[in-house]
């Protein structure tokens, strides 16, 4: 009996241990971790208010009938006040149930500043361009408090980015010669129209994401990321490099419902990172293996970190022709990772998972029915059965009824309200940077900078898309840094993607092209937060562990330029027979790039193999026939000339 007690204090110990470093790693990689220190009576009061948000956005959602202007304001009225209760003005800051007077006194400025606008919607749509000075001080103040909860609770990339607009717009974007017209003119566009802050991506915050993000949060206390994990280790835990393989899938499964790199980085890596080290792994290649898919999980239908839903939007199509054509393209990066993992694991002799140790099947599937609000999501959105707010709303109750079977992640009361408020703690930062992001798209509009980016980069790419793809995607790259996925993809939606639709590329194509390079800046150096995360984790060098993810992730640098030149990868304009051939060849380049990058195969390769696979993968993503034969060709003599090396090898 003491032995058990000691046990269980020891496990509670190490596991106490194992949530503080999680924690640490969170708060300094993950902005949105960095929360005030609530306790006691103060802590359920302010439990009590984000739970009542998310309450009040269903309802709004489902039934409200007044006025958009009213919904949108009165959303991010609650989203700044919960923002400066739930955020300190830097990290660090540990003091319990301490809130600054100046925190008070910005709080009550910017909430008051949108509700000022909630409370006289009507008269002031009816006043047109007709702004009194206050109001333009009004309008001043509100967003100077929407990008101060931006800066606590998503950071500064974001902000230097539409500093750079607003200074642009004011400075050289504005045609009115005096510089306070100039300034009247882009707060009332900002502040007071839908140009602006409460442009689309605020709009489908409000009305889909924030539905889908409390979805999530029931959905992840029905215990799903743990039958994900589990599901994984008992598909490929035994096979060489089964940790890797496990983390490859489990974080496929769950970023697509967390939505963010790190966050998934971090709770899935705790699990997949030490087990891959102890397998053989070295240290950089395991925390890159679990940023680069987690990372990934924001391409994986069909929540693909709701950042869809907008997509759904920006291109005016259903959302599930979005989540119908990202299948293809996210089989493809995350089968790129899977060949890496796997020839790293040979190329180190690595076994899997012994099998005493893994999951039953048997007894994992008897938990399938925890997939019953997700599938059935897809099939009341992909059959127009419902709106998506309501099918999100109906999936909600669907986990609440699963979970009632699952005695050891039973959602009772308690999980009920903790699911309300992990679902209004995520909308804060997703809804400012949404906000955010209509500032710079507002200011791009007003200004007419897109065209003439859009004309600067076409005039530097001339007739050749291949160019205009490269800068794109370095744009994409650079603006995506340290920008949460939904702001991301609503920046490059308005700057990067008119690029790409005015070179003849479908608009579909297009918006997939710069979402997917929008999301690589997560691993991508000097900027990698997801390997940053991950090399926390495994201990690793940081630069290292971004590199790796980045060669890990090479398909998420490929595959999009093959669907812009061949939009059947996106099932654009094409047959079944269409869409196999592209399919097969896509990945057959991937895999002749990946092998490469590996540097093994069926033994070390030669540079001539390495040079073989490499440039045949790279003919393989212009899908015209004879860069097929040939990319095809020189990618089978390096697998010819891999196969003999291999057998002289164990002759000698």
């Amino acid at each position: 009996m003491i032995n058990d007690n000691k046990r269980t204090a020891n496990m509670a110990a190490h596991n106490s241990e194992a949530q503080a470093s999680i924690d640490a790693v969170m708060k300094k990689y993950d902005r949105e971790s960095n929360t005030r220190v609530w306790t006691g009576t103060q802590q359920k009061v302010i439990r009590f208010i984000v739970a009542a948000f998310s309450l009040w956005c269903i309802y709004v959602t489902l039934f409200a009938t007044f006025l958009e202007e009213i919904r949108l304001t009165s959303f991010l009225a609650l989203i700044i006040m919960m923002g400066f209760l739930i955020y300190p003005i830097k990290k660090g800051v540990t003091r319990p149930n301490h809130m600054p007077w100046y925190d008070i006194l910005m709080m009550v400025l910017g909430t008051g500043a949108f509700l000022y606008f909630t409370f006289n919607a009507e008269a002031i749509i009816q006043q047109g361009t007709r702004f009194q000075a206050y109001q333009i001080v009004i309008g001043i103040v509100g967003v100077l408090m929407l990008i101060e909860v931006t800066r606590r609770c998503v950071g500064i990339p974001i902000l230097i980015v539409a500093g750079f607009f607003i200074l642009y717009a004011l400075t050289f974007g504005l045609t009115n010669p005096d510089f306070f017209g100039r300034v009247k003119y882009l707060v009332r566009n900002l502040f007071y129209t839908k140009e602006g802050i409460f442009a689309t991506p605020v709009n489908v915050c409000s009305k889909y994401i924030v539905v889908f993000i409390i979805f999530g949060g029931f959905l992840e206390r029905t215990g799903i990321s743990n039958f994900f994990i589990d599901l994984a280790n008992s598909v490929a835990g035994r096979y060489a490099g089964g940790p890797a393989k496990v983390a490859v899938i489990s974080s496929a499964l769950c970023g697509m419902v967390s939505g963010s790199s790190v966050g998934n980085t971090v709770t899935t890596g705790s699990v997949t990172i030490p087990m891959m080290k102890r397998t053989g792994y070295r240290a950089e290649f395991a925390g890159a293996i679990e940023a680069a898919s987690s990372t990934g999980g924001q391409i994986m239908p069909p929540i693909m970190g709701a950042a869809a839903f907008l997509m759904a939007d920006f291109v005016g199509v259903p959302y599930s022709d979005i989540i119908s054509r990202a299948i293809i393209p996210a089989v493809l990066y995350f089968g790129g990772i899977f060949i890496a993992v796997h020839l790293e694991a040979k190329k180190l002799k690595l076994s899997g998972i012994p099998k005493e140790q893994l999951p039953k099947f048997v007894d994992i599937i008897k938990k399938i029915y925890l997939l019953l609000p997700l599938v059935m999501l897809v099939v009341w959105v992909s059959g127009n059965m419902m709106t998506m707010q309501r099918a999100a709303s109906f999936a909600i109750l669907l986990a609440i009824f699963v979970s009632l079977f699952n005695g050891e992640n039973r959602i009772t009361p308690a999980k009920v309200v903790d699911a309300l408020v992990a679902g209004g703690k995520g909308t804060i930062t997703v809804a400012a940077a949404c906000g955010v992001a209509g500032i710079i798209s507002g200011c791009i509009t007003m200004t007419g900078l897109a065209n003439e980016l859009i004309n600067a980069i076409i005039s530097v790419a001339g007739d050749k898309l291949i160019i205009a793809l490269i800068l794109t995607m370095l744009c994409c790259i650079v603006l995506g840094m340290g920008v949460p996925t939904t702001a991301n993809y609503c920046i490059m939606a308005a700057t990067t993607a008119p690029i790409l639709i005015r070179m003849g590329v479908p608009a579909m194509a297009a918006h997939f092209f710069v979402f997917y390079f929008g999301i690589v800046a997560d691993i991508t150096p000097p900027v990698a937060l997801a390997a940053y995360a991950g090399s926390a984790i495994a201990k690793s060098n940081p630069m290292k562990t971004a590199f790796n993810a980045s060669r890990l992730a090479i398909a998420v640098f490929i595959v999009p330029y093959v669907f812009c030149f061949n939009p059947a990868l996106l099932l654009i304009d094409t047959t079944v027979l269409g869409v196999i051939l592209i399919a097969a060849t896509s990945f057959i380049g991937i895999f002749g790039v990946s092998a490469s990058l590996e540097g093994y195969l069926f033994a070390p390769m030669t540079i001539l193999s390495r040079a073989l696979l490499l440039i045949g993968g790279v003919c393989m993503i212009d899908p015209n026939h004879v860069t097929d034969i040939v990319g095809l060709v020189m990618i089978a003599v390096g697998c010819v000339l891999q196969k003999i090396a291999s057998r002289k090898t164990v002759t000698e």
